[in-house]
């Protein structure tokens, strides 16, 4: 049976009620913007989106073929850097920057597989360091081409027309609402294909025993590049996305070993390896990290009466909290890790069904 009729007889295997389960968050999803008004919810949802989008694309070569890269902001930072060059210094509209970042993109992590898939387990995570390094510390220098450290601001966006019919002018935050929402909902589909295609089973059987597979026939080379191409592909997107949404960037930003890590936690937060895992590690961090850096958090010990405002815990929390996001993911990382093996999606998983099956 070829590649896409065991993609049609495994849609045929999924169960009506998590299908009709899909379909109506897709559609909750569509209604959204329009039924609230808030910029600022529609604001957590992009950053919700770009979460997801970064994470499963992360998942692909870390979660599926097992190769735990934490340099992906190279990627990101390439998808960035040249969506917001060409459309700054080239007028070139971002829609066409999108497809020459994951070119470039793919250009990159092919050079950085040739020489990073040489090895394995720790190595592998510090070479993948020290690639996305080189990258930062050449963006930094090159300032007649990137700007070096002042970085690139976005003065405008072109708008988007079909012939002479206006799609839209980016005014508000709706259509990259909308734009976020087709990314993470074509990256989850990518994994679920990736997932249930032969493509996916030879990267879990690199992931389980390299050597194994090998001696069945299946080229760990050539897959473990694959499965860096896709997903660096796709978190170009998201890099590119970002750049248009944010509308600045800098090497600091883009191309930062936070960067990097923080879509590693996405996925180890919410469940490594499977395909809603890093859409609950989305739903985790980002509202997490808006609440740490608005102060939510702390407010609401103040209000419940847990902590004094005036007094020096109260105060120590307003001034330090909103700044030790770091200290707190690290903490919930070790919490998962001791507590939650298989990330918030599996732990959810055994509460309902007793058992953390995928």
């Amino acid at each position: 049976m070829s590649s896409i009729g065991e993609i049609i007889g495994t849609i045929r295997t999924v169960s009506p009620l998590s299908l009709l389960i899909f379909l109506a968050v897709t559609v909750a999803l569509l209604l959204f913007p329009s039924l609230v008004n808030s910029p600022y919810a529609l604001h957590l949802m992009i950053l919700i989106f770009l979460s997801v989008i970064m994470g499963e694309s992360w998942n692909i070569l870390g979660g599926y073929a097992g190769q735990y890269s934490v340099g992906h902001a190279a990627y990101f930072g390439a998808g960035a850097y040249t969506t917001l060059m060409l459309m700054q210094f080239r007028e070139i509209p971002p829609w066409y920057g999108v497809l020459a970042g994951i070119g470039v993109s793919i250009l990159v992590a092919l050079a950085i597989g040739s020489i990073c898939f040489r090895l394995r387990g720790p190595y592998f995570v510090l070479a993948s360091i020290a690639a996305t390094e080189i990258l930062r510390l050449t963006t930094l220098n090159l300032k007649e081409i990137t700007n070096g450290a002042e970085g690139i601001l976005a003065t405008d966006i072109p708008p988007l027309r079909i012939g002479t019919f206006l799609v839209t002018d980016f005014a508000t935050k709706v259509p990259f609402y909308y734009i976020g929402l087709v990314f993470a909902l074509s990256i989850i589909a990518v994994t679920w294909i990736v997932q249930h295609s032969k493509i996916g089973y030879c990267f879990q059987a690199i992931r389980e025993d390299q050597d194994a597979a090998h001696s069945l026939g299946i080229n760990p080379s050539f897959y473990k590049n694959l499965s860096l191409a896709i997903s660096a592909a796709f978190t170009s997107l998201a890099g590119s996305f970002y750049a248009v949404y944010i509308g600045f960037i800098d090497p600091t930003t883009v191309l930062s070993l936070d960067m990097s890590v923080q879509i590693v936690l996405i996925c180890i937060i919410g469940g490594i390896g499977t395909i809603f895992g890093p859409v609950m590690g989305a739903l985790v961090l980002v509202p997490l990290s808006e609440a740490l850096r608005s102060n939510i958090i702390t407010q609401g010990l103040v209000t419940s009466g847990l902590v004094r405002e005036d007094s020096p815990a109260g105060q120590f929390l307003k001034e330090n909290l909103a700044h030790a996001h770091v200290l707190i993911y690290g903490i919930l990382v070790v919490v998962v890790i001791l507590f939650m093996p298989d990330g918030v999606l599996g732990f959810l998983r055994k509460m309902v069904t007793g058992k953390g099956g995928k």
